[in-house]
């Protein structure tokens, strides 16, 4: 009978199922089977496991194998998770923990039960209040509790030599601080101070905002862009030494001939200081011999009358002027080979601009401004004026012309438009009260501002540099300088 049973089984199967097993294990094998407790039941055992993993693959839901609920319920949480079959070997796996036991063993729903609450609740007895007799097992907390105090003190014990190794730095930290503050508060004075002195200055540019000719909104920063441009224009002060056939007493005499020839011509007084410019520049980067340096002024004579003057003049006449010493065709070659070398940069702020914006200061006082141009003119013949910019050129000029005027102190409005405090005019203030206390060197030059026109400017700073030059100029400066003369 038990045959017939196993060939029903068969015939309810699937026969195109490739994965289907051969045999199907009845309950009747499995308890002939249940005799056997040592290696032939583990091997039954796996093969129900594998019967009961193929049957899941199939539409009806699959019966638990021997009892065993626990294997059911892993299956069908396993469909419903992944829809896949459970790994096999994790069921080989339980099958040789029940054959360890002693043979096929029946699990009822009590036993899994509770082998399933005692896993899921050991988590939890850590939450669990203790019993009454808890408190007498020492517990780690109690332990660490009374470990603390003497860890404590071995810190602190630790910790003095470090806290007497920083107090030399401490200290230092401490210096520096306070000279930081001090120079805060030194900081703080000179602002304060400067504060003051700008509450002091008048603002005139808002007196000239209607006046588009002023160029008001933007006269700060075209100064400040002409401050920055006259350190780059600045000549080689000391060229003469890279000249071998030249002197800078030549240069005085090439110079105070051009003052001649822009006064014949009635130039522009920012056409001589631009052709003055041109020639120390050009010396600067080319040696000249003797007999071109004359070709030389009257090439930067002619250049500059063409960038400053309206109408410039001639080529023709600057030839005359040189008694045709130079042709009109030499005069030209020379103009391209200078422009050439100084690389066509013609951009030269004028000492006349600074002038005019320190008179504005002066409120525009025409004594004040001629003897200031005859000052400036000083610093295109004496070669010692050529290291200074010609802001700080024509400040010290506005400066020594108001102190022979009487015109009053150097107040914070005529610092603040000249750029320059009477401390830092001082140097080119002395050279200039040095040139006016020496004889006349240059009769060109003088002749010109003897004139009524120009409210005869040499003859009135001669006589007082004879009277005050002493309170301002040391004697023994004024003998080096004649020795090198």
């Amino acid at each position: 009978m038990p045959q017939a049973r196993s060939l029903r089984t068969r015939s309810t199967m699937n026969e195109n199922d490739e994965n289907g097993p051969s045999a199907r294990v009845t309950r009747a094998k499995a308890a002939a089977l249940s005799t056997d407790a040592s290696a032939a039941g583990a091997k039954k055992g796996l093969q129900t496991k594998r019967a009961t993993s193929t049957t899941t693959n199939g539409s009806q839901r699959p019966r638990a194998a021997l009892g065993d609920v626990s294997n059911v319920n892993k299956t069908d949480g396993a469909e419903i998770k992944g829809g896949k079959k459970p790994v096999a070997a994790k069921v080989g796996l339980t099958s040789k923990a029940t054959v360890q036991t002693g043979g096929v063993q029946k699990l009822s729903r009590n036993n899994s039960s509770r082998t399933a609450s005692r896993s899921a609740l050991q988590p939890r007895d850590s939450n669990k209040k203790p019993g009454p007799n808890a408190h007498k097992r020492p517990s780690l907390k109690d332990t660490a509790i009374s470990e603390e105090p003497p860890r404590k003190k071995t810190e602190l014990e630790r910790k003095k030599p470090e806290a007497e190794r920083k107090k030399p730095e401490l200290e230092r930290k401490a210096r520096i601080i306070e000279k930081i503050v001090e120079e805060e508060e030194v900081k703080e004075v000179e602002i304060s101070v400067k504060d003051a002195l700008n509450e002091a200055v008048q603002d005139l540019d808002t007196e000239d905002l209607d006046d588009p000719l002023m160029a008001a909104e933007y006269v700060v920063e075209i100064f400040e862009y002409l401050r920055d441009l006259e350190i780059i224009t600045l000549p080689n002060p000391d060229y003469i030494d890279h000249q071998p056939d030249l002197e800078w007493k030549m240069r005085g005499i090439l110079v105070d001939w051009l003052i001649e020839v822009h006064t014949r011509f009635r130039l522009l007084p920012e056409t001589l200081f631009l052709a003055v410019n041109i020639i120390d520049r050009f010396l600067s980067a080319e040696v000249v011999a003797l007999d071109r340096l004359q070709l030389v002024g009257v090439t930067a004579m002619f250049i500059a009358s063409k960038y400053e003057e309206v109408l410039s003049p001639h080529v023709a006449n600057f030839s005359h002027v040189a008694d045709e010493t130079f042709s009109d065709k030499e005069i030209l070659d020379a103009e391209r080979h200078v422009l050439a070398t100084l690389e066509y940069n013609m951009s030269f702020p004028n000492p006349m601009n600074f002038l005019r914006r320190i008179s504005k200061a002066d409120n525009y006082d025409i004594q004040t401004r001629t003897l200031g141009k005859y000052l400036m003119e000083i610093s295109l013949l004496d070669h010692r004026f050529m290291c200074y910019p010609q802001s700080h050129i024509s400040a010290a000029a506005m400066y020594l012309a108001r102190l022979i005027l009487e015109r009053g102190p150097w107040d914070a409005t005529l610092a603040h438009y000249a750029g320059y405090t009477e401390e830092e005019i001082d140097p080119v203030f002395q050279l200039m009260v040095d040139y006016l206390h020496r004889p006349v060197s240059h009769e060109a030059f003088f002749k010109k501002y003897a004139s009524k026109k120009f409210l005869k400017a040499s003859i009135l700073t001669r006589q007082w540099a004879k009277k005050y030059h002493h309170l301002y100029v040391d004697v023994s400066d004024h003998v080096t300088y004649k020795v090198e003369q």
